[in-house]
Protein backbone atom coordinates (compact mmCIF):
# COMPACT_ATOMS: atom_id res chain seq x y z
CA UNK A 1 0.00 0.00 0.00
CA UNK A 2 1.33 3.70 -0.85
CA UNK A 3 1.54 6.23 1.52
CA UNK A 4 -0.63 9.20 1.68
CA UNK A 5 0.89 12.69 0.12
CA UNK A 6 3.48 14.50 2.45
CA UNK A 7 5.78 17.34 2.35
CA UNK A 8 9.34 16.08 2.76
CA UNK A 9 12.21 18.26 4.34
CA UNK A 10 15.91 17.43 5.29
CA UNK A 11 17.20 20.36 7.69
CA UNK A 12 20.97 20.56 8.05
CA UNK A 13 20.62 21.55 12.48
CA UNK A 14 18.97 20.78 15.26
CA UNK A 15 17.35 24.33 15.74
CA UNK A 16 16.29 24.12 11.86
CA UNK A 17 14.51 20.55 12.72
CA UNK A 18 12.80 22.19 15.52
CA UNK A 19 11.87 25.09 13.70
CA UNK A 20 10.22 22.95 10.51
CA UNK A 21 8.38 20.91 13.81
CA UNK A 22 6.59 24.11 15.00
CA UNK A 23 5.48 25.12 11.65
CA UNK A 24 4.43 22.11 11.18
CA UNK A 25 2.82 20.32 14.00
CA UNK A 26 2.03 16.94 12.79
CA UNK A 27 5.11 16.38 11.35
CA UNK A 28 6.95 13.29 11.95
CA UNK A 29 10.38 12.97 12.42
CA UNK A 30 12.42 10.46 10.22
CA UNK A 31 15.97 8.78 11.67
CA UNK A 32 15.80 5.21 10.31
CA UNK A 33 12.32 4.78 9.08
CA UNK A 34 11.81 1.05 9.83
CA UNK A 35 8.53 2.20 11.98
CA UNK A 36 7.61 4.69 10.59
CA UNK A 37 7.11 3.69 6.89
CA UNK A 38 5.50 0.86 7.33
CA UNK A 39 3.37 2.46 9.72
CA UNK A 40 2.55 5.35 6.85
CA UNK A 41 2.23 2.69 4.23
CA UNK A 42 -0.74 0.99 6.38
CA UNK A 43 -1.98 4.11 6.84
CA UNK A 44 -1.78 3.90 10.67
CA UNK A 45 0.02 7.12 10.51
CA UNK A 46 -0.48 10.12 7.77
CA UNK A 47 1.69 13.30 8.97
CA UNK A 48 1.55 15.89 6.59
CA UNK A 49 5.35 16.38 6.34
CA UNK A 50 8.79 14.20 7.01
CA UNK A 51 11.23 15.52 8.72
CA UNK A 52 14.40 13.92 8.14
CA UNK A 53 17.03 14.30 10.45
CA UNK A 54 18.94 11.19 9.48
CA UNK A 55 21.98 12.96 8.57
CA UNK A 56 22.65 15.52 11.16
CA UNK A 57 25.74 14.51 12.34
CA UNK A 58 25.68 16.42 15.64
CA UNK A 59 23.64 13.50 16.63
CA UNK A 60 25.59 10.92 16.01
CA UNK A 61 28.65 9.31 17.56
CA UNK A 62 29.80 7.82 21.06
CA UNK A 63 31.69 10.30 23.52
CA UNK A 64 33.10 8.80 26.86
CA UNK A 65 33.80 11.58 29.41
CA UNK A 66 34.66 11.80 32.16
CA UNK A 67 31.64 9.63 33.80
CA UNK A 68 29.49 9.12 31.71
CA UNK A 69 29.05 7.98 28.18
CA UNK A 70 27.28 10.61 25.70
CA UNK A 71 25.60 8.71 22.53
CA UNK A 72 23.48 10.53 19.66
CA UNK A 73 20.50 9.93 19.34
CA UNK A 74 21.28 9.16 15.43
CA UNK A 75 23.62 6.72 16.07
CA UNK A 76 23.09 3.54 14.06
CA UNK A 77 22.64 -0.08 15.88
CA UNK A 78 25.47 -1.16 13.70
CA UNK A 79 27.60 1.89 15.35
CA UNK A 80 26.99 0.69 18.33
CA UNK A 81 27.42 -2.51 17.91
CA UNK A 82 31.10 -2.43 16.53
CA UNK A 83 31.85 0.40 19.27
CA UNK A 84 35.36 -0.46 21.30
CA UNK A 85 34.24 1.94 23.89
CA UNK A 86 31.25 0.23 24.52
CA UNK A 87 32.71 -3.11 24.39
CA UNK A 88 34.98 -1.58 27.43
CA UNK A 89 32.42 0.43 28.70
CA UNK A 90 28.71 -0.63 28.50
CA UNK A 91 29.10 -4.14 26.27
CA UNK A 92 24.99 -4.53 26.79
CA UNK A 93 24.36 -2.11 24.40
CA UNK A 94 26.71 -4.03 21.73
CA UNK A 95 25.21 -6.85 22.82
CA UNK A 96 22.11 -5.61 22.10
CA UNK A 97 22.73 -4.00 18.91
CA UNK A 98 23.82 -7.48 17.17
CA UNK A 99 20.56 -9.06 18.15
CA UNK A 100 18.46 -6.28 16.21
CA UNK A 101 16.74 -7.29 13.07
CA UNK A 102 19.53 -7.88 9.92
CA UNK A 103 22.51 -5.81 8.65
CA UNK A 104 20.64 -3.77 6.57
CA UNK A 105 18.23 -2.27 9.80
CA UNK A 106 21.26 -2.30 11.87
CA UNK A 107 22.83 -0.40 9.29
CA UNK A 108 19.81 2.44 8.89
CA UNK A 109 18.35 2.22 12.32
CA UNK A 110 18.88 4.29 14.83
CA UNK A 111 19.70 4.36 18.99
CA UNK A 112 17.37 7.49 19.30
CA UNK A 113 14.80 6.33 16.71
CA UNK A 114 14.17 3.36 18.17
CA UNK A 115 13.94 5.47 22.32
CA UNK A 116 11.25 7.64 20.94
CA UNK A 117 8.94 5.36 19.34
CA UNK A 118 9.29 3.13 22.43
CA UNK A 119 7.56 -0.19 20.69
CA UNK A 120 6.86 -2.35 23.71
CA UNK A 121 9.27 -5.60 22.25
CA UNK A 122 12.30 -3.19 21.47
CA UNK A 123 15.47 -4.17 23.24
CA UNK A 124 16.90 -0.86 23.92
CA UNK A 125 14.41 0.54 26.74
CA UNK A 126 15.07 -2.56 28.62
CA UNK A 127 18.80 -1.34 29.09
CA UNK A 128 18.08 2.25 29.74
CA UNK A 129 16.71 1.63 32.48
CA UNK A 130 18.69 -0.90 34.07
CA UNK A 131 21.87 1.57 32.91
CA UNK A 132 20.25 4.22 34.92
CA UNK A 133 20.17 6.50 31.74
CA UNK A 134 19.03 10.05 30.84
CA UNK A 135 17.84 11.57 27.73
CA UNK A 136 18.71 14.69 26.76
CA UNK A 137 15.71 16.31 24.91
CA UNK A 138 15.71 19.61 23.12
CA UNK A 139 12.68 22.10 22.16
CA UNK A 140 11.45 25.81 21.10
CA UNK A 141 11.88 26.26 24.94
CA UNK A 142 15.36 24.68 25.53
CA UNK A 143 16.93 21.29 26.53
CA UNK A 144 15.82 19.27 29.22
CA UNK A 145 17.20 16.43 30.62
CA UNK A 146 14.74 13.02 32.01
CA UNK A 147 15.48 9.87 33.66
CA UNK A 148 14.82 6.76 31.17
CA UNK A 149 12.74 5.31 34.24
CA UNK A 150 10.37 9.14 33.10
CA UNK A 151 10.88 9.30 29.47
CA UNK A 152 9.16 5.59 28.91
CA UNK A 153 5.19 5.93 29.39
CA UNK A 154 3.86 3.30 28.20
CA UNK A 155 2.70 1.52 24.62
CA UNK A 156 4.32 3.49 21.94
CA UNK A 157 4.36 6.49 24.55
CA UNK A 158 7.22 8.65 25.62
CA UNK A 159 8.07 12.09 27.61
CA UNK A 160 8.22 14.09 24.61
CA UNK A 161 6.32 16.72 23.87
CA UNK A 162 4.92 17.85 20.35
CA UNK A 163 7.83 20.16 19.08
CA UNK A 164 10.78 18.46 20.88
CA UNK A 165 13.51 15.93 20.13
CA UNK A 166 15.50 13.40 21.43
CA UNK A 167 19.25 14.63 20.58
CA UNK A 168 21.41 12.25 23.26
CA UNK A 169 21.20 9.40 25.54
CA UNK A 170 23.55 9.87 28.73
CA UNK A 171 24.85 6.47 30.30
CA UNK A 172 26.78 6.68 33.91
CA UNK A 173 29.88 4.72 33.93
CA UNK A 174 29.48 1.65 35.91
CA UNK A 175 31.34 -1.47 36.11
CA UNK A 176 30.92 -4.22 33.65
CA UNK A 177 29.02 -6.40 35.67
CA UNK A 178 25.70 -6.72 32.84
CA UNK A 179 24.32 -8.95 30.03
CA UNK A 180 20.88 -8.97 27.95
CA UNK A 181 18.78 -12.28 27.11
CA UNK A 182 16.23 -12.27 24.76
CA UNK A 183 13.38 -14.47 23.25
CA UNK A 184 13.38 -13.46 19.69
CA UNK A 185 10.34 -13.64 17.38
CA UNK A 186 12.17 -15.69 14.47
CA UNK A 187 10.85 -13.21 12.03
CA UNK A 188 11.31 -9.81 13.36
CA UNK A 189 13.58 -10.27 15.98
CA UNK A 190 11.67 -8.17 18.35
CA UNK A 191 11.76 -9.77 21.74
CA UNK A 192 9.08 -11.96 23.00
CA UNK A 193 10.48 -11.45 26.50
CA UNK A 194 14.21 -9.92 26.78
CA UNK A 195 15.80 -8.81 30.33
CA UNK A 196 18.95 -7.00 30.87
CA UNK A 197 20.69 -6.87 33.93
CA UNK A 198 23.39 -4.53 35.29
CA UNK A 199 25.02 -5.43 38.88
CA UNK A 200 26.83 -3.19 41.05
CA UNK A 201 29.12 -5.88 42.87
CA UNK A 202 31.51 -5.62 45.69
CA UNK A 203 34.05 -8.84 44.99
CA UNK A 204 31.33 -11.63 45.26
CA UNK A 205 29.05 -9.69 47.05
CA UNK A 206 25.87 -8.04 44.95
CA UNK A 207 25.89 -4.20 46.62
CA UNK A 208 22.32 -3.60 44.07
CA UNK A 209 20.85 -4.63 41.04
CA UNK A 210 18.53 -3.54 38.43
CA UNK A 211 16.77 -6.00 35.82
CA UNK A 212 14.47 -4.86 33.37
CA UNK A 213 11.72 -6.41 31.25
CA UNK A 214 10.99 -5.94 27.66
CA UNK A 215 8.13 -7.03 25.35
CA UNK A 216 6.06 -9.31 27.81
CA UNK A 217 3.80 -6.17 28.47
CA UNK A 218 2.68 -2.40 27.78
CA UNK A 219 6.22 -1.67 28.07
CA UNK A 220 9.55 -1.80 29.67
CA UNK A 221 9.87 -2.09 33.50
CA UNK A 222 11.81 -3.00 36.34
CA UNK A 223 11.57 -6.04 37.82
CA UNK A 224 11.74 -4.70 41.76
CA UNK A 225 11.23 -7.95 43.03
CA UNK A 226 14.35 -9.73 41.65
CA UNK A 227 16.07 -7.32 42.19
CA UNK A 228 15.47 -6.46 46.32
CA UNK A 229 16.35 -10.55 46.76
CA UNK A 230 19.80 -9.93 45.33
CA UNK A 231 20.55 -6.64 47.12
CA UNK A 232 23.38 -7.94 49.72
CA UNK A 233 23.88 -11.50 48.57
CA UNK A 234 26.76 -13.54 47.61
CA UNK A 235 25.87 -14.17 44.37
CA UNK A 236 25.26 -18.20 43.18
CA UNK A 237 23.41 -20.50 41.33
CA UNK A 238 20.54 -20.51 44.25
CA UNK A 239 20.45 -17.01 44.79
CA UNK A 240 19.82 -16.21 41.43
CA UNK A 241 17.04 -19.42 41.45
CA UNK A 242 15.47 -17.88 43.92
CA UNK A 243 15.45 -14.63 42.80
CA UNK A 244 13.67 -15.75 39.70
CA UNK A 245 11.37 -17.76 40.74
CA UNK A 246 7.69 -15.63 40.39
CA UNK A 247 9.48 -12.98 39.29
CA UNK A 248 6.38 -11.88 37.67
CA UNK A 249 2.56 -12.82 37.57
CA UNK A 250 1.23 -14.45 34.39
CA UNK A 251 -1.83 -12.05 34.60
CA UNK A 252 0.02 -8.91 34.39
CA UNK A 253 2.10 -10.14 31.06
CA UNK A 254 0.65 -9.99 27.60
CA UNK A 255 -0.70 -12.55 25.52
CA UNK A 256 -0.86 -12.84 21.76
CA UNK A 257 -0.14 -15.45 18.69
CA UNK A 258 3.00 -15.51 19.23
CA UNK A 259 2.96 -16.47 23.23
CA UNK A 260 0.78 -16.94 25.74
CA UNK A 261 0.98 -14.94 29.14
CA UNK A 262 1.80 -18.14 31.25
CA UNK A 263 4.40 -18.77 28.55
CA UNK A 264 6.02 -15.41 28.53
CA UNK A 265 6.05 -15.43 32.53
CA UNK A 266 8.19 -18.69 32.60
CA UNK A 267 10.52 -16.95 30.13
CA UNK A 268 11.12 -14.34 32.28
CA UNK A 269 12.22 -16.52 34.69
CA UNK A 270 14.63 -18.41 31.92
CA UNK A 271 16.16 -14.81 30.26
CA UNK A 272 16.62 -13.55 34.13
CA UNK A 273 18.56 -16.43 35.13
CA UNK A 274 20.59 -16.71 31.88
CA UNK A 275 21.43 -12.70 32.32
CA UNK A 276 21.85 -12.55 35.59
CA UNK A 277 24.04 -15.69 35.76
CA UNK A 278 26.42 -14.46 32.82
CA UNK A 279 26.57 -10.91 34.46
CA UNK A 280 27.86 -12.38 37.61
CA UNK A 281 30.23 -14.61 35.54
CA UNK A 282 28.49 -17.80 37.19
Amino acid sequence: MYTTEFDYFKPSSVGEALALLEQHPDAKLLAGGHSLVPTMKLRLASPSALIDVSRLEGLRGIRLKMDKIVIGAMTTHRDIEFSQDLKDKCPILPEQARLIGDPMVRNKGTLGGALAHADPAADYPASMLALNASLKIEGKSGARVVSAHDFFQGMFATALEPGEMLTEIHIPLQGAHMAYEKFAHPASRYAIVGVAVVLEMNGNTCSSARVALTGAGPGAVRLGNVEEKLGGQVLSSSVIENAVQDAVQASELLSDPFASSEYRAHLVMVMARKALSRAAGI
